[in-house]
């Protein structure tokens, strides 16, 4: 029983492996978005160019540049998110990032547990929702006051949420100086 155990106990903890797929093709889809971010705002940069040279300024001309502008910031957080993920999955399943570690830079992507892992993406996700509601909200027309007020106990929702975020960290900080 002892060698059969030894064999699938390695073929086990080998098969943690598989984990490459998903930090590779994360890494893959942040590049992506990346590009994909760089290319537009590069677009709507030639667009506002050739705009203010032909001195033509179409209708809602500042909100639709606005609008493209918070687009591609949704989609670079996307991005950061894939890249989180990606070397959070990495350090925590496969090995530490040696290069992370003697850089002495930032140590955002720096994940020693699940728990980190999800803390970080959720608040990167939170940003998200964010850019997007924000993106969502230069489009819309408001028609009376109730949707005023539903308006501003939205805004009033997510101040409340970053408020939130902000203080749990301050409590890591916190937390990680009495250690």
């Amino acid at each position: 029983m002892g060698m059969l155990e030894k064999v699938f106990e390695n073929t086990l903890w080998s098969g943690r492996l598989f984990i490459i797929l998903a930090v590779v093709f994360g890494m893959l889809g942040a590049i992506a978005l990346f590009i994909i971010a760089s290319v537009d705002l590069w677009d709507m940069a030639k667009y506002v160019f050739i705009t203010y040279l032909n001195h033509a300024h179409p209708d809602k001309f500042h909100e639709e540049v606005v609008g493209s502008i918070i687009g591609a910031v949704d989609l670079y957080l996307i991005a950061v998110v894939m890249l989180i993920f990606s070397f959070g999955l990495y350090e925590l399943f496969i090995s530490e990032l040696d290069p992370a570690k003697s850089s002495g830079t930032s140590k955002i992507l720096e994940i020693h547990s699940l728990d980190q892992l999800k803390d970080k993406l959720a608040k990167v996700i939170v940003m998200v929702l964010i850019v997007s509601f924000f993106k969502r909200v230069l489009h819309t027309e408001y028609n009376g006051a109730l949707e005023m007020l539903y308006f501003a106990g939205s805004i009033f929702s997510l101040s409340i949420a970053l408020y939130f975020l902000h203080k749990g960290h301050e409590n890591e900080h916190k937390q990680e100086e009495e250690h």
